[in-house]
């Protein structure tokens, strides 16, 4: 699919661009100034909150963003899918919406309802599912020519993908997460090696995390492959595991951050009245930065009552040894 030209502010070729993060950050000046739904998006982060809680000695904050609320209630069952108009295609943007071509298939995306001081969503130009094992490679060399200002994240289709018909990444600033640093921190415990590739999770951190750390990009992205092929033999289903991931480069080191989930949402969260928590973890969640669209549950929500969360939407350490076993 071609993109027409107006919706390109810039073209760029994966692995030889130079410069891409400060190119990212002249389109977010460019969309803040001419696109008013970005440009108020970004003014609504001049009034979010924030509030450290800390869990088993690990960084976890809260983050009260009403501006997220479509995004955390998002109805992603398939029939809502299916009658609703995808929001990333390319056809469906909005007519002020610009980006960065990025290769033939990606195009780097302002997103309108940040997070962050600086967030990217980057799509598809095609219309066509979320799967990151056709993307791993991208994903790397994503991650290098946006270091070292930002990360890159990607969030399944069953567990936070917010749009899972349409394949997506986005990028946060380089330590918006908190699991980047952890994961490369004195509690990054050695599990196995996948070749030249250190395998590792993260000792006390409540949410089952497999680590992927090397120098060479091709030996990450086959590691990533075989991870995944050795978790749907575990799991016994031929989709996807349900998976969150953070991708970065380091200097010369990739690492990539796989947490294995086994649901999307608590059940606290389809309750009503006052008890339900309307928390729906996906990367930046479970990477411990807690989005809370609305108030109550940013004040009243304590360590223990994420660590329940976190426990119920992850898979128990067990699972990581049978991958491992599997590998």
């Amino acid at each position: 699919m071609s993109i027409p030209d107006p919706r390109v502010f810039a073209d760029v070729t994966p692995g030889a661009v130079i410069g891409l993060p400060n190119l990212c950050r002249s389109l977010l000046r460019q969309q803040r100034e001419s696109w008013p739904m970005c440009r108020d998006g970004y003014a609504s982060l001049g009034s979010i909150q924030t509030r450290s809680l800390g869990l088993n000695g690990h960084a976890l904050h809260l983050q009260f963003n009403p501006g997220r609320i479509v995004s955390t209630g998002a109805k992603v069952d398939p029939a809502s899918i299916k009658q609703r108009r995808c929001f990333l295609c390319v056809a469906h943007l909005p007519p002020e919406q610009q980006g960065i071509r990025y290769g033939k298939h990606l195009l780097i995306l302002c997103n309108p309802a940040p997070i962050f001081s600086e967030h990217f969503t980057i799509s598809h130009v095609e219309h066509c599912g979320q799967r990151l094992d056709r993307h791993v490679h991208t994903m790397l060399r994503l991650a290098a020519d946006l270091a070292p200002a930002f990360s890159v994240f990607y969030n399944g289709p069953r567990c936070g993908a917010s749009a899972p018909d349409h394949f997506h990444f986005q990028a946060a600033p380089f330590s918006a997460i908190p699991t980047v640093a952890e994961a490369a921190g004195p509690r990054s415990t050695p599990v196995c090696e996948i070749g030249t590739v250190q395998v590792s999770t993260i000792a006390g951190y409540g949410r089952t995390v497999a680590t992927l750390r090397a120098s060479d990009p091709e030996e990450v992205a086959v590691a990533v492959d075989r991870f995944l092929s050795a978790w749907r033999r575990v799991d016994g289903h031929t989709d996807e595991p349900m998976t969150n991931v953070i991708a970065t480069r380091m200097e010369k080191v990739y690492q990539v951050v796989i947490f294995l989930r086994r649901k999307h949402r608590p059940e606290a969260f389809f309750k009503e009245g006052d008890e339900q928590v309307l928390v729906s973890p996906a990367a930046v969640d479970i990477g411990g930065l807690v989005i809370t669209p609305r108030e109550r549950e940013f004040s009243t929500l304590t360590s223990e009552a994420l660590s329940g969360i976190f426990d119920e939407v992850s898979c128990g350490p067990e699972v990581l040894k049978q991958i491992v076993e599997a590998l």
